[in-house]
C-alpha cells in the first residue's frame, strides 16, 4: 500500500519463527537460541554536588509528582508482527523475523491494538487524532535488535485526557478524597527485549519474546503532589483498562510499568530540577519511591544542594532510590518518519469512510464508543445507591481485586442488609485476603459460606464477635460450615436471661468502683462491664440483651 494513500491496513503477515540452539545459519535457515552481547553494567559515580547558599529548614518547599505509564496492550499477538504474546515462554520462543529486525522485513500493524488505544482514550475523556503518525526513536542497547523503537513522537493517537481517581483522607482515613490529574498524551509503540545481566561472567543475555510487544504510553502532567496520588492515580487507571479489556494491568508481570518524575520547588517559582524514578511495578512501591524521592530531595534543597538531573531505580528492599545514569547531556534520539508505516487515519462512522474503503479495513471511533463497559466510577455510585453503602465502603470495595463481585455474589444469597454485609467484607475477610496476598475470587471462604455465616447472625444464632471467630476458623478450615465451626466451637449466642443475670451480678459484685462511675453519669463505663460478661461468655451473649440487664443492675 502506498505510503501516502493514509488507508489503514490491518492484517499480521509477519510469521513467528522458532529458535533454537545454535547450529548453523544461512540464507533460508535461521537457528539461534540466545544472543549474547557484552555491555557495560556499572553504574557511572555521581558527580560531586556544588554548594550553593545554605536555605532555611524552615524554608516551604512543595513536590510536584508526574507519571510515564507503559501499559502492555491485551492482545494475542505483537503490535507490528504475527508473534505470539504469552508470559513466561522459553526464552525467544515468539520471536518473528521482524522482531528479530532482519534485512528485508516490514511491519503490519496490528488492528486489536489500534481499537484498544482509542477505547482506553476514549475513556479518558481524550481528543483523537484522526490523523497519527509512526516515529524511528534511535538508541543503541542490546534488546532493542533494530537500533530504534516504532513509535508515535510527532503525532500520538490522542491527546489532552484526564484521569479523576479517589484516595482515602482525613484524620481517621475514612473520607474519600477527588482529584483529578491532566493526559497529555497516548501513544502506541513497541516493546523492547529483555536484557539478563549475569554480572559474575560479565555478559548479558537477551530474551526477544518481548520485542514488539504492543505498548500504550499514557504521559500523564504533574499534577500530583505524593506518592499516595500517584498509587491512587494508578490504581484507578488500572481499574479502568481492566474494565475495558485493554489492558490486564498485572503489574507483577510487567504489564503495567511506570516511570515517575519528581521535582521540588518554593511556592511561586519555576519547578524544581526534576529526577525520574524507572520501571516501577507496584503501587505500593510506587507511593514508597515517590515519597522517598521527595524527602531526599528536600534534605538536599535544606542543606544548600544542588538536586541532579538523573534517571533513579526504586531498592525495594531499603525503601531507597538509587542512581542509574544522569541525564545530564540530552540524548538525541534521531527521530524521523518511519518510512514502513502510512500515517494512521481513524474515522468516526461508517458514512466518513472513503469509497472503496471497507469497515473491516478501518477503525471507527463511534462504534468504539458505543462497546465502551460500566467504568469504574459509575460502578461506584451504582454500589452506593443500588446498596446504600457509605463511600469508603465503595472505594475499598471496588480497589480491592475481585472484591466487589464477591460482596454482590453474597449479597444475592443472604437476607441480611448489604450495610451489614460490607462491614464484614470489607475489615475481617479483607485482613485475611491481604494477609495471604490474595485476591476476592480467591478467597478460602467461598461468597455462598460467608452468605450461610451472616444468615446465622441475622436470625439470632450468634453475635458479630462470635462471626468473627467462625470466619477466622472457617479461613483455616474451608471444607467446614458455618454450623458446624459454630456447634464445635460453643459460640452460639446465650439467650438465657437467668444464666445472663447471674453473670452480669458477679460482674457489677465485683468491680464497684465502675458501678459508682455509672451511676454519678458516666455512662461509657458500662461498655467495660459488657466486655468483662462478654469475655465470661465467649463473645456469645446477646448486646442487646446484656446491656439492657446491666442497666437495670447499675442503676
Amino acid at each position: 500500500m502506498a505510503a501516502s494513500s493514509g488507508v489503514l491496513l490491518l492484517s499480521n503477515i509477519n510469521k513467528p519463527m522458532s529458535f533454537y540452539p545454535i547450529t548453523s545459519f544461512n540464507k533460508y535457515t535461521l537457528h539461534s537460541l540466545c544472543v549474547v552481547r557484552l555491555i557495560g553494567t556499572c553504574v557511572p559515580r555521581c558527580k560531586s554536588q556544588p554548594q550553593l547558599k545554605r536555605k532555611s529548614a524552615a524554608q516551604e518547599l512543595v513536590s510536584v509528582v508526574g507519571l510515564e505509564i507503559h501499559a502492555q496492550i491485551q492482545s494475542n499477538t505483537k503490535l507490528f508482527s504475527g508473534s505470539p504474546v504469552r508470559f513466561m515462554s522459553p526464552p525467544n520462543s515468539l520471536v518473528s523475523f521482524f522482531d528479530a529486525s532482519l534485512p528485508g522485513t516490514l511491519p503490519a500493524l496490528n488492528r486489536r491494538c489500534v481499537e484498544a488505544a482509542v477505547m482506553t482514550a476514549l475513556a479518558l475523556n481524550c481528543t483523537i487524532n484522526r490523523k497519527s503518525l509512526f516515529d524511528r526513536k534511535h538508541y543503541f542497547y542490546a534488546d532493542l535488535p533494530a537500533g530504534y523503537q516504532i513509535t508515535q513522537q510527532r503525532r500520538p493517537i490522542a491527546v489532552d485526557g484526564s484521569l479523576t481517581y479517589s484516595h482515602l483522607g482525613g484524620k481517621k482515613r475514612s473520607q474519600v478524597v477527588t482529584k483529578s490529574v491532566r493526559i497529555k498524551q497516548i501513544q502506541l509503540e513497541q516493546d523492547s527485549g529483555k536484557s539478563l545481566h549475569d554480572d559474575q561472567r560479565s555478559q548479558t543475555l537477551i530474551d526477544l519474546n518481548r520485542a514488539g510487544v504492543g505498548l500504550m504510553e499514557l504521559v500523564m502532567e504533574p499534577d500530583m503532589s505524593c506518592g499516595e496520588e500517584a498509587a491512587a492515580a494508578v490504581r484507578e487507571l488500572q481499574l479502568i483498562l481492566q474494565a475495558l479489556g485493554t489492558c490486564q494491568g498485572n503489574m507483577s508481570e510487567g504489564q503495567l510499568r511506570v516511570d515517575a518524575n519528581v521535582s521540588i520547588h518554593s511556592p511561586g517559582e519555576p519547578l524544581g530540577t526534576r529526577t525520574e524514578v524507572k520501571n516501577i511495578n507496584s503501587a505500593r512501591f510506587l507511593a514508597k519511591a515517590i515519597d522517598y524521592e521527595i524527602q531526599r530531595q528536600m534534605g538536599i534543597l535544606q542543606s544548600g544542594g544542588t538536586v541532579l538531573n538523573e534517571t533513579r531505580a526504586f531498592d525495594s528492599k531499603s525503601g531507597q532510590t538509587i542512581p542509574m545514569r544522569d541525564k545530564e547531556g540530552l540524548q538525541d534520539y534521531r527521530f524521523m518518519p518511519e518510512p514502513n508505516l502510512p500515517p494512521l487515519t481513524l474515522y468516526d462512522d461508517e458514512a466518513s469512510l472513503p469509497s472503496g474503503v471497507a469497515p473491516s479495513q478501518a477503525v471507527l471511533v463511534e462504534r468504539l464508543r458505543q462497546c465502551l463497559p460500566e467504568l469504574p466510577s459509575v460502578q461506584r455510585d451504582r454500589l452506593l445507591h443500588t446498596y446504600g453503602i457509605l463511600p469508603e465502603h465503595g472505594f475499598t470495595l471496588l480497589n480491592e481485586d475481585g472484591l466487589m463481585d464477591y460482596f454482590e455474589a453474597v449479597v444475592k444469597q443472604t437476607s441480611r442488609a448489604p450495610r451489614k454485609v460490607v462491614g464484614l467484607v470489607t475489615n475481617e475477610l479483607l485482613s485475611l485476603l491481604k494477609q495471604h496476598d490474595l485476591s476476592g475470587s480467591q478467597s478460602r471462604v467461598s461468597p455462598s459460606a460467608l452468605a450461610e455465616l451472616l444468615q446465622l447472625q441475622e436470625t439470632g444464632l450468634i453475635s458479630s464477635n462470635a462471626a468473627k471467630q467462625v470466619l477466622q476458623e472457617m479461613w483455616r478450615c474451608p471444607e467446614k460450615t458455618a454450623q458446624q465451626v459454630v456447634q464445635e466451637l460453643d459460640l452460639g449466642l446465650v439467650n438465657d436471661t437467668a444464666q445472663l443475670h447471674s453473670i452480669c451480678q458477679r460482674v457489677v459484685d465485683s468491680h464497684p468502683e465502675e458501678v459508682q462511675l455509672i451511676r454519678t453519669g458516666n455512662k461509657k463505663v458500662l461498655n467495660k462491664l459488657m466486655g468483662l460478661v462478654q469475655r465470661e461468655t465467649k463473645g456469645r451473649a446477646d448486646p442487646v440483651l446484656l446491656r439492657s440487664i446491666l442497666e437495670e443492675k447499675t442503676s
